[in-house]
């Protein structure tokens, strides 16, 4: 279905479910009450990841091997504009000062660094890390940015005013997601070749405790509160609870199909996770801790988000 198309056929339906579809190079529009697909819309190929603008006026869908940032309505995933060459943007960030836009270029072994001014994104600078950059977290004075690299089993801390690698540390192998804790204090990471998070002291480069959640520990979605946080185990096909303040694993929850991106909506009621094996998307009710839908979607479905969704952190 073409764009326009797909806009007309949820102009109806405010906060509809966007989900990006790897494997096909498409995005599903879901009806978030409805539990049913809208509609489905080509966009560039391998879209992975997507972020709303600071603004919370646009959601951000990286293209990677499209290599252009596709601009849509958040409330109703139309589409309102495409950036291209912006080449390889694997997963993508803004710093909590809103002042630099990171994108991972995972195919091509860099970072790249764009100012924003609340529009416009120019490149300031490429960074060469080693191998298959990934995700990115922030420090919250917006100093720092921290890079997983995959095929390197390490992170690289950047430091955003010279635009420099500070340090690189190796973390366990495999890492994938990553997340500052709300205090600050330490670092997140999902060891997807592993069953554990790494728990790092950032200042010190130190690692301070693992973790245990699942094989194939992967990514990070908070519960919203500022002290739960959900880990997403695509080989355990579980998804781990963790107590931010205790830096322990208090709950599991069991979905099946290899969870990967989670979203959580406003009221902290139910979670949409992408099941990236088996072209479905689980919604579950957190309150049980249990699936109580499965939505059929695209191949490889990865990033999805909700307009009305749970804080961050």
């Amino acid at each position: 279905m073409s764009a326009v198309l797909a806009a007309a056929a949820v102009s109806a339906h405010a906060n509809v479910v966007v989900v990006l579809n790897s494997g096909d190079a498409s995005v599903s529009l879901l009806d978030q009450a409805g539990h049913k697909e809208l509609s489905t819309f080509s966009v560039g190929k391998e879209p992975h990841h997507l972020m709303a603008t600071p603004d919370n006026k646009s959601l951000i869908v990286a293209s990677a091997t499209g290599n252009q940032l596709l601009f849509l309505d958040p409330k109703t995933g139309e589409v309102q504009r495409r950036l291209r060459d912006i080449i390889d943007p694997y997963q993508i960030g803004f710093t909590p000062d809103q002042k630099w836009f990171v994108a991972t270029g995972l195919r091509l072994d860099r970072v790249d660094v764009y100012s924003y001014d609340g529009t416009n994104l120019k490149l300031s600078r490429r960074i060469p890390l080693a191998r298959t950059p990934s995700h990115i977290a922030f420090d919250n004075a917006s100093t720092t940015a921290f890079i997983t690299q995959q095929g390197s089993d390490q992170v690289s801390a950047i430091d955003l005013a010279t635009q420099q690698v500070k340090w690189t540390i190796p973390v366990g192998k495999l890492p994938a997601g990553i997340m500052m804790t709300p205090d600050n204090k330490y670092l997140l990471v999902g060891i997807m070749g592993s069953d554990y998070v790494q728990v790092i002291d950032w200042r010190t480069q130190k690692i301070v405790k693992q973790i245990k959640t699942g094989n194939g520990a992967h990514n990070f979605r908070a519960q919203g509160d500022k002290r739960f946080v959900y880990v997403s185990n695509r080989v355990a096909n579980t998804i781990s609870v963790v107590d931010m303040q205790t830096l322990e694993n208090v709950g599991t929850i069991k979905v099946p199909g290899g969870p990967d991106c989670m979203e959580v909506t406003e009221d902290g009621k139910t979670m949409w996770v992408t099941l990236r094996w088996v072209k479905k998307v689980a919604v579950i009710d957190l309150a049980s801790r249990s699936v109580s839908k499965v939505i059929p979607v695209g191949r490889s479905p990865h990033g999805i988000y909700l307009y009305n969704r749970a804080p961050d952190v």
